[in-house]
């Protein structure tokens, strides 16, 4: 039982290992496709030329692509009033909730900026909710917890300021301040998708795919692949359709796990000896 700790902490590490070494990946290849944006705009089909069936497919993906993202904001509800009845938040950590209300407002100013009414639109629900999974939270966990990780103060004081530093930056005039909004926000979806990527390990290790919820990632992937479409074929926009793209990569990993190792309880032996 001594070795729990450790085996956590180490989990941790590893976790934020893989989510730097990711990042600075991915930046390097948004250096190289950015660099290339008048390319993207070649290879997108013109929506008026393109077939009735392509239109209208672009037209439901830029229709339900808002709603999807609105149904991944409430996904932990569930969790948040399990929290508010137990009055206890357990091992949970206020991270997903706390870079909820971060991200998404990145994501509300950058829709502002560029009069996107779907990006700010769904992202909008996004800082309610994150706003109010962090109050239920931050009630319940004590006031002395420093595992989340961190104390609820640092998270409070860290979203507060990406909130200031982002209004500071809209209002400030530069000329392309939207786009350095917009490369913020993918930085952060970077971090955040790679986050379940490096818990995959540990999926991999148990040969269990429990910890991986089927719904929640069919959601994401109808989400990431709605915004993905819409971005790259009607919007244009790589700070849209570049992230998302990593999002169709994430859950597809995700369910190709699932189907192959399946919710086997961790521990279970194999039928056939080894």
């Amino acid at each position: 039982m001594r070795s729990v700790p450790s085996i956590r902490l180490n989990s941790v590490h590893q976790a934020h290992t893989a989510q730097i070494l990711l990042a600075l990946v991915v930046l390097r290849c948004m250096s190289i496709i950015s660099a290339e944006g008048e390319v993207t705009e070649k290879i997108a089909v013109d929506t008026d030329a393109a077939s009735p069936a392509w239109s209208a497919f672009l037209d439901l993906c830029d229709t339900i692509a808002p709603y999807c993202g609105v149904v991944c904001f409430l996904a932990p509800l569930p969790t948040i009033n399990q929290i508010a009845r137990d009055r206890t938040v357990g091992n949970l950590p206020l991270l997903p909730y706390s870079s909820m209300v971060s991200n998404s407002f990145v994501w509300v100013t950058y829709g502002l900026m560029k009069n996107l009414p779907s990006v700010w639109g769904s992202n909008a629900f996004g800082v309610l909710l994150g706003a109010y999974y962090f109050t239920i939270f931050v009630q319940n966990c004590g006031p002395m917890a420093s595992n989340l990780p961190g104390t609820a103060g640092q998270h409070l004081k860290g979203t507060g300021a990406i909130i200031l530093v982002n209004l500071c930056l809209a209002a400030s005039g530069v000329g392309n301040a939207s786009e350095y909004i917009g490369r913020e926000g993918v930085i952060y979806c970077i971090i955040l998708f790679a986050s379940p990527l490096a818990a995959l390990r540990h999926v991999i290790a148990t040969k269990s795919a429990a910890s991986i919820p089927l719904p929640f990632t069919l959601a994401c992937l109808i989400n990431c692949t709605a915004w993905f479409v819409v971005g790259w074929w009607k919007l244009v926009d790589f700070n849209i359709y570049f992230p998302n793209l990593l999002g169709i990569i994430c859950a597809v990993v995700q369910l190709a796990l699932k189907g192959v190792y399946g919710n086997r309880a961790i521990g279970a032996k194999d039928e056939l000896p080894r």
